[in-house]
């Protein structure tokens, strides 16, 4: 699949065209942002963790029957996947309390959530994402309703089984983010499953594996996401 002309350019990946107008090359670049995109840095095989882990976990959803982007894995950095017509929604499920939640609430840090919260929020970064509900969805016609509610739906099901995934190889999904788009009308599974986008805990020491670590100035960022991949049995190299 030939790489064409750049389409989008986002703050760690890069979409480009093909020759095929359904399919896009997406590539997963080495850098990291925080405070929506007014810190960047660059992190030596950070593109290619995420797009195999990218790649792994979205393979085993599309198992399970949920739908996904992906269609196959190019390179160590790219993946082709379908070429959607994302809403600008972001799903969020927490598990624990964790981030702005804790903030928001005052409560503390790793609170079981039982069942699961679902927030939804607007994809904006100059407002900083806000948090929206059904009601702004409908008045605002960001999403169909029938949509909205296969969204819902959908998230709960890929909590349920990375959730599952996660804790058999000794880690906690604290939360993390989804987001979605149609393909020939129907709603897919789109973005990135990776530490960027999700919140892992070691199951032992509650240790963070993910983003949180640049967020929070911490070492170890890499280190984090290779032992996510190499639980999971994510060849690296």
């Amino acid at each position: 699949m030939q790489k064409k002309d750049e389409l989008y350019r986002g703050k760690t990946k890069t979409l480009y065209r093909t020759d095929h107008p359904q399919l896009l090359i997406l590539e997963f670049r080495n850098e990291i942002s925080a405070l929506d995109g007014k810190r960047i840095d660059k992190f030596k095989r950070k593109g290619l963790i995420n797009n195999k882990l990218n790649y792994f976990l979205m393979s085993i959803l599309q198992q399970a029957g949920i739908p996904t982007q992906i269609k196959e894995l190019l390179s160590h950095s790219t993946t082709l996947v379908k070429h959607l017509k994302m809403f600008p929604l972001e799903c969020v499920v927490r598990n624990c309390a964790a981030g702005s939640l804790v903030k928001r609430l005052d409560i503390q840090e790793g609170l079981p959530l039982n069942p699961p919260i679902f927030e939804l929020f607007l994809k904006d970064d100059l407002r900083s994402d806000p948090m929206i509900n059904t009601s702004y969805c409908e008045s605002l016609k960001l999403i169909d309703t029938q949509f909205l509610l296969q969204v819902r739906t959908l998230t709960h099901q890929i909590n349920r089984l990375l959730s599952k995934l996660f804790l058999e190889k000794d880690l906690i999904l604290v939360d993390f983010k989804l987001e979605f788009g149609l393909f020939r009308n129907a709603v897919v599974l789109g973005d990135e499953l990776s530490p960027d986008s999700m919140r892992l805990w070691d199951r032992a020491t509650c240790n963070k594996m993910d983003k949180d670590l640049y967020r929070q100035n911490q070492l170890g960022l890499m280190e984090a996401y290779a032992e996510v991949a190499n639980r999971l049995g994510v060849k690296l190299d």
